[in-house]
């Protein structure tokens, strides 16, 4: 209750107060230490970063959580999901040990390292609490992130941080795992005698480790349940789970403090859009593919390494000799982003649109394939080299295809019953393929079902480089950008062993 007066000012000081001046200090925060590498996240980072980072550090995070995701929607075990995610953790999200030896400072690189850890959590926490599905879902990936990291942890590193924990745990003292020494060896699989005896034991509240209880790995008596220090991973994970799903819940109650913030409302908008698949723009770099024989005459032969979008576009402007405006937009630019140069793509265009005379070609569609490579408009020398290729997630989500036309992305703009026919017709035959993209596309994970198909058609090419080693997990990471699909494909079919680390797209 608020005592009565409380805000009020004693008259007799109002007159000496002097309204022009702070009459309080400012706030000033500590800047937070980061002792352990593993984090539960309960406080809320408080120093001061720039918006370049806030973005940045949060798209790092996204791309890591994609990729999670992804691998639990192709039902990849943990050991494959660990193998395929640690390289990517390295570039994008690295987190050492304080055993670990780097470059440089190691205690500044690890403070660097851990506080974009913090702050790209709670920068996707807030991103993401807004709506009960996507609380679940950033709940459900980031547990299997902790639980990747706790694994791999340094044994001592990992124990420390535990004890630092504020758990709810009751240590079993030797007296009462004395007594319970048949009914513990019993109700635990795989254990021995001397490890009731030997090893520790933690009594806790059952509903906390309803994983152990389900499988019924663990002893139950009064409400309790026993658990051994093996076990610790599973207590660990439940009390990150809670505490992550209550600070959701106070993330979602703040949200509409942020609505007057034109600053960080649309990053948080576009990340939570991003969610379904992380955004990337193209560098040159990543689209070079030196030596290749890209030019107006060879479209037609790579088109067989386009993703369906564009080999939609392609057969599409092939069969009718012409494309609609968002269509030759989306087209343009991707042939574009794989090196077609300016003059080849007019003299490409030029032959494709056959059944109109040079004069209408000129007046009607030269300017936009110039100006889409940034060779005119108003701010052609400020934009340098035009528009980047279309992403996966602006594809799916801008400029969605009307009548007539045949831009978009087909896993999602299309019925399933015309996706299937455009499928077959690229050589996509398979039952258990089509019915898994079908399931995809039901779900709404249109980038899992595009990246289903280019794994089967790949499939022996991928076991070859994996095999080979030539590439390793981070140069197959999940493909978010129609580009990124071509140059691997391309690598892939002609035998390219040289490792694509240039075809993540940089965010």
């Amino acid at each position: 209750m608020i005592r009565q007066g409380y805000n009020r000012v004693d008259p007799k000081r109002r007159s000496t107060i002097d309204y022009k001046k702070k009459q309080f200090a400012s706030p000033t925060y500590k800047e937070q230490e980061y002792p352990h590498r593993l984090n539960f996240y309960e406080i809320p980072p408080t120093a001061e970063i720039t918006l370049e980072q806030f973005e940045q550090w949060a798209i790092g995070r996204l791309r890591i959580l994609a990729e999670i995701e992804a691998c639990s929607f192709r039902n990849k075990t943990h050991a494959e999901t660990a193998a395929h995610v640690t390289p990517l953790l390295q570039k994008w999200l690295p987190l050492h040990s304080n055993t670990s030896s780097s470059a440089g400072s190691q205690d500044e690189i690890l403070k660097l390292e851990r506080r974009k850890d913090h702050y790209s959590h709670f920068i996707l926490r807030l991103a993401f609490s807004s709506t009960e599905d996507l609380r679940r879902r950033f709940a459900r990936i980031e547990g299997a992130l902790f639980k990747l990291r706790f694994q791999s942890d340094d044994a001592k590193e990992r124990q420390a941080f535990v004890e630092s924990l504020p758990l709810d745990w009751e240590v079993v003292s030797e007296e009462e795992k004395k007594a319970l020494g048949m009914d513990l060896q019993n109700a635990t699989p795989g254990l021995k005698r001397q490890d009731v005896e030997e090893g520790g034991w933690f009594k806790v509240d059952f509903e906390t480790v309803s994983e152990l209880v389900e499988g019924r790995r663990i002893f139950l008596k009064a409400g309790k349940a026993y658990v051994p220090v093996k076990e610790q991973m599973s207590m660990v994970l439940t009390g990150f789970n809670a505490r992550l799903d209550k600070g959701l819940e106070l993330a979602a109650r703040a949200l509409p403090r942020l609505d007057e913030d034109d600053r960080l409302t649309p990053i948080l908008h576009h990340l939570s859009k991003n969610f379904a698949t992380p955004d990337s723009t193209l560098s040159d770099s990543d689209s070079a593919l030196p030596g290749a024989p890209i030019n107006a005459s060879s479209i037609d032969p790579l088109s067989q390494h386009f993703p369906l979008c564009m080999r939609n576009l392609h057969t599409t402007l092939r069969k009718n000799s012409h494309l609609k405006h968002f269509g030759r937009l989306q087209y343009t630019l991707f042939l574009k982003g794989i090196g077609l140069t300016l003059e080849d793509c007019l003299i490409f265009w030029r032959q494709a649109f056959k059944l109109i005379t040079d004069d209408t070609f000129n007046k009607e569609y030269r300017y936009n394939i110039r100006h889409a490579y940034g060779d005119v408009g108003g701010d052609a020398i400020r934009r340098g080299r035009g528009y980047s290729p279309f992403s996966c997630q602006k594809i799916l989500t801008e400029h969605p295809p009307g009548s007539g036309e045949s831009h978009g992305c087909p896993y999602r703009h299309f019925g399933v019953d015309n996706l299937t026919a455009l499928l077959q017709t690229t050589g996509v035959i398979d039952r258990d393929v089509l019915r898994g993209v079908k399931e995809d596309v039901e779900k709404k994970r249109f980038h899992i079902a595009c990246n289903r198909v280019f794994e089967w058609a790949h499939k022996g090419d991928i076991k070859r480089v994996k095999e080979d080693g030539s590439w390793g997990a981070a140069e197959l990471d999940t493909i978010v950008h129609p580009n990124t699909y071509f140059k691997r494909s391309y690598l892939l079919k002609t035998g390219g062993v040289a490792a694509i680390k240039g075809d993540e797209m940089e965010m």
